[in-house]
């Protein structure tokens, strides 16, 4: 019996090891270039650490991949020994080959995980864009919601549509946007990822089409693949520029998907920030193609600089709640724990995504919504903001001028608000340096965990989440990282390991 659970294409393959070699990733520095058949095994190996070619994927036969990749058969036939003498590739006579992992390796995550707290002192954690909680406020948040939950827990304490008195509070709060809302337009959910979630299973069932930002949002991205969604990527301009409307125009018309994803404010990971014009046209041009589209607005709040003008929001552009639905959340402006998001879209939409929840998570619990309606309410949301607001600014100048000092090579735009920065590694593969750098104690994401089929091999996402000291040292075990991988003295992955 096979023992394989999944497939991989010659071509899709092909495609994801040309994006690597485009960065870079097998040709150490001096000119010393590796033998074909190393720079297949080591490409093959880092898809499979990354987790973008799953363990126990089926690879594609010796003669197909040689055609599809330009290399000859002895090529792959070697690459696929090494492979198989690491430990990441087990073959059977009549069912071909498929990826694994040595003994004792863990299995590569589909997305970076929190570390656990026991493991900060050692390794510095680059891989999530969150921050600690702005203390005193969430001590304040949970007595007062303490206080306020005895009437509560009389009742079932299922909301299926988010409690009332925190769904005419949100609406409120988008009245005084400038976008009159009512409660029947809100739905609270278990964070932006629940809201999604919902919303994926809603508009986006499998083999639908959904076009998504190049780069876009990790997490999301895997999140539309396990629901079966098609993604369509546009592209993003460089830097700052953010949405290049014609692009997105054309991909609408020619593509027609049901969906349509973006972070419109400080995206992530790019940090650009659509201005009105661009808002606007999305919006006209999703409503042209019958295109719901979802905003992420999950960083809304955190504009960084005091010269920001923030935009109205994008749902402002669509007065009549046909096209936009917006998703909003405690998690990234106050804290990752405070699993509270929010859907914002026409009351027949909210009515549709309640129903279909009873067969899901049944509703979001009641102590963390009476948590965010105290802040709220009380004005600690807006004190718990700004300091939100100072950590995150003291953190990104620090991170930026350590980068800058240790890494020259390395380009980047500084955004104005938002928890990320988009960086181009100078011609290095962002995976290789993801592996090397957690071996030399720093962890970051690379590119192609924001792209789909590869792309984005030469940039990494460093998050605005250390300052002072830990910036440097961050900076400087990255700067170490680099140098194994220039010298060609960087560690592969063991072979084995003992318990």
């Amino acid at each position: 019996m096979a023992q394989w659970t999944s497939a991989v294409g010659a071509t899709q393959l092909a495609r994801q090891l040309a994006a690597q070699r485009t960065a870079g990733a097998a040709v150490p520095a001096g000119g010393r270039r590796q033998p074909a058949y190393r720079a297949l095994a080591d490409g093959i190996r880092l898809l499979v650490l990354e987790g973008r070619v799953p363990v126990a994927a089926r690879l594609p036969a010796e003669r197909e991949l040689a055609v599809a990749h330009g290399v000859s058969r002895t090529t792959v036939a070697a690459a696929y020994e090494a492979l198989r003498s690491e430990g990441f590739l087990e073959s059977r006579r009549g069912a071909g080959s498929w990826t694994a992992v040595p003994a004792g390796n863990p299995l590569p995550a589909r997305g970076l995980e929190p570390l656990p707290p026991e493991s900060l002192g050692s390794l510095i954690d680059l891989g999530t864009a969150a921050l600690p909680a702005p203390e005193p406020w969430l001590t304040r948040a949970v007595g007062g919601a303490l206080a306020e939950l005895p009437p509560y827990a009389h009742t079932h304490g299922d909301y299926p549509a988010g409690l009332p008195v925190l769904r005419q509070l949100l609406a409120d709060r988008y009245t005084a946007l400038g976008v009159p809302t009512m409660p029947e337009q809100i739905m609270v959910t278990t964070g932006a990822m629940g809201a999604m979630d919902a919303i994926c299973h809603l508009f986006a069932g499998r083999g639908e089409r959904v076009a998504v930002e190049s780069p876009s949002y990790a997490n999301i991205l895997q999140l539309m693949r396990e629901a079966g969604a098609r993604l369509v990527p546009v592209a993003m301009a460089e830097g700052l520029g953010g949405w290049d409307v014609p692009r997105w125009r054309q991909a609408l018309r020619d593509a027609a998907p049901r969906l349509a994803y973006v972070v419109a404010d400080f995206h992530n990971p790019t940090g650009a920030l659509a201005d009105e014009d661009q808002r606007r046209q999305l919006v006209e041009a999703a409503r042209s193609a019958g295109t719901v589209l979802v905003v992420d607005e999950t960083m809304s709040e955190l504009a960084l600089d005091e010269d920001v003008a923030m935009p109205r929001r994008v749902c402002a552009f669509d007065p009549a709640g046909s096209t936009v639905v917006t998703v909003g959340s405690a998690s990234k402006a106050f804290w990752a724990g405070m699993r509270i998001g929010w859907v914002r879209a026409a009351p027949d939409v909210v009515r549709s995504l309640v129903a279909a929840r009873a067969y899901a998570d049944l509703g979001t619990p009641v102590l963390e919504q009476l948590a965010v309606h105290w802040l709220m309410e009380t004005g600690g949301w807006e004190e718990a903001l700004r300091l939100r607001r100072a950590q995150a600014r003291e953190n990104r100048d620090a991170l930026v001028a350590a980068v800058r000092e240790a890494l020259p090579r390395w380009e980047f735009e500084v955004p104005s608000g938002g928890l990320t920065l988009w960086v181009r590694t100078g011609g290095l593969s962002g995976s290789r340096l993801a592996e090397v750098g957690e071996r030399v104690g720093v962890r970051v994401p690379s590119g192609p965990r924001f792209g789909v089929d590869g792309a984005f091999e030469g940039y990494v996402r460093l998050p605005f989440t250390v300052t002072g000291p830990v910036a440097t040292e961050a900076a400087a075990r990255l700067a170490r990282a680099v140098a194994l991988l220039e010298s060609g003295t960087a560690p592969h992955a063991p072979r084995t390991s003992v318990a």
